[in-house]
């Protein structure tokens, strides 16, 4: 009889393409995945691993129990849903990734809630950026992620994903006080060409859709600085540094130098939940989802 463990250990390499990957998905130390997989070579009598330079690859047989191994663990996940749909209780473990602003404006409100209607359900979590959170979902690291995209670039979604809106976050222009344009009510993109841009760090979801729109309004952007938290970033603008994007969901306060001002054609995040569509009957998820659906329309009313 195969080791059900084991199998998720082989299944995490496979998704993860090394041992050390594994492990982080998995939340084990890369021993722990070895000796693991050891074990799981001893019980089907066959090789698995090869050395592939300084890592590993599957074998054959490796790569065909894999695939087994994927399919086992979905069932394993549909009859978990069934059993808990059955029993039509939230209880349990709950992990959920949200990006950073998610995770400080929306999921504390959500997750106070949930705890008070459904104490015996424990939820872990982390602040993951939307791609990696998506990723993490398709693995099985979170049950369940809180992601966005924006109204003119779409988040990649895979198949076998589930999805539910949860509110629409508007982003304004930060500026300092003193800029030419503090005083308007409404701005455009194009009227910032001339001046440096405080931005996320290139790579991140958000960077992209900045330089994609900018370029869109004709605007090839000076990038003066890089600030992952929107805190710093405003601080930056304070200090005459720049000007940037300032999405409202858990900005927080502005600080007194900064001046925010709307776009005319507005700019907008789409925030959403998602999660696996095999996932979809278990009580713990259907609550998490609910919570956030409720703390969203809380803050758009």
């Amino acid at each position: 009889m195969l080791n059900l463990e084991r199998l998720r250990t082989l299944d995490a390499l496979a998704r993860h393409g090394s041992v050390s990957g594994a492990a982080e998905g998995l939340h084990v130390t890369t021993s722990a995945v070895s000796q693991q997989l050891a074990k799981l070579e001893r019980e089907v009598g066959e090789p698995l691993l090869a050395k592939n330079g300084r890592g590993v690859r599957l074998t054959e047989a490796g790569r065909l129990l894999a695939g087994h191994a994927a399919r086992i663990l979905s069932q394993v996940e549909r009859a978990q849903s069934d059993i808990e749909a059955q029993r039509g209780r939230v209880v349990g473990d709950l992990a959920m990734a949200a990006f950073p602003t998610a995770a400080r404006g929306l999921v504390p409100s959500a997750l106070a809630a949930l705890r008070m209607s459904h104490p015996q359900l424990r939820v872990l979590m982390r602040e993951v950026e939307p791609d990696a959170a998506v990723r993490g979902v398709v693995r099985g690291d979170f049950d369940l992620a809180v992601v966005l995209d924006w109204y003119n670039k779409p988040l990649s979604m895979p198949a076998g994903l589930a999805k539910r809106a949860l509110l629409e976050d508007p982003a304004d222009v930060a500026m300092p006080a003193g800029h030419p344009l503090a005083e308007r009510e409404e701005v455009e993109l194009a009227e910032f060409a001339e001046d440096d841009w405080v931005t996320w760090a290139e790579g991140e979801f958000c960077h992209e859709w900045l330089l994609l729109t900018l370029r869109g309004e004709g605007v090839e952007p000076r990038l003066a600085h890089v600030a992952g938290e929107h805190a710093t970033q405003l601080a930056l603008v304070e200090a005459g540094l720049g000007v940037c994007v300032a999405p409202r969901l858990g900005r927080g306060p502005v600080p007194d130098g900064v001046r925010v001002v709307p776009v005319r054609h507005a700019m907008r995040r789409h925030v959403y939940a998602v999660w696996r569509a095999d996932a979809d009957r278990r009580p713990s998820v259907r609550a998490a989802v609910d919570a956030l659906a409720e703390a969203g329309a809380r803050m758009s009313s």
